[in-house]
């Protein structure tokens, strides 16, 4: 990633995806927080395209942008008592300070850790390599992500239900 090029599409990448962050959690519409989510995903996806990991760009594209957005809208949508606005809460300033401390965090470990060569060299893994990683070296954080799926997907049934 050293030519000019690269550097100015990772700046945009980077600029779309906090900027459609930002916007999806100031937004008082729901619906817009959703499209911006998803712009936010697609920006996160470039990102891993332009790092040459392609099998993660695409996955993140067909799993975040696609599945999970459409189950987000489904949710909304089908949610008989959810206002599709969202309202003044107390809870906007404890966020904010959470949020402004979490990124102090990311942030300190970012100039703190040693990134090694690897990180200059970018990615050489094949989607082959990944899935052999994932089920090897990575296996525990791959069953979490599975399992916090699965919550995600019984939490919006949930939402759902008639009662």
């Amino acid at each position: 990633m050293e030519d000019a090029g690269s550097v100015v599409a990772f700046w945009a990448l980077a600029a779309l995806t906090l900027g459609a962050a930002v916007v999806t959690a100031a937004v008082r519409d729901l619906v817009r927080a959703v499209v911006a989510l998803v712009l936010s995903f697609l920006g996160v996806a470039g990102l891993f395209v332009l790092l040459s990991a392609d099998f993660l760009g695409v996955a993140q594209v067909l799993i975040y942008a696609g599945a999970i957005s459409v189950l987000i809208v489904f949710a909304i949508v089908l949610t008989p008592r959810a206002a599709r606005d969202n309202a003044e809460t107390a809870m906007l300033w404890p966020a904010l300070a959470i949020a402004g401390a979490l990124i102090g965090l990311v942030i300190a470990v970012a100039l703190a850790t040693d990134w090694g060569d690897g990180a200059r060299e970018g990615f050489r893994e094949t989607a082959s390599a990944i899935g052999e990683a994932l089920l090897n070296r990575y296996v525990l954080p791959f069953e979490v992500a599975s399992v916090l799926l699965l919550a995600a997907m019984l939490g919006a049934i949930v939402l759902v239900r008639e009662d």
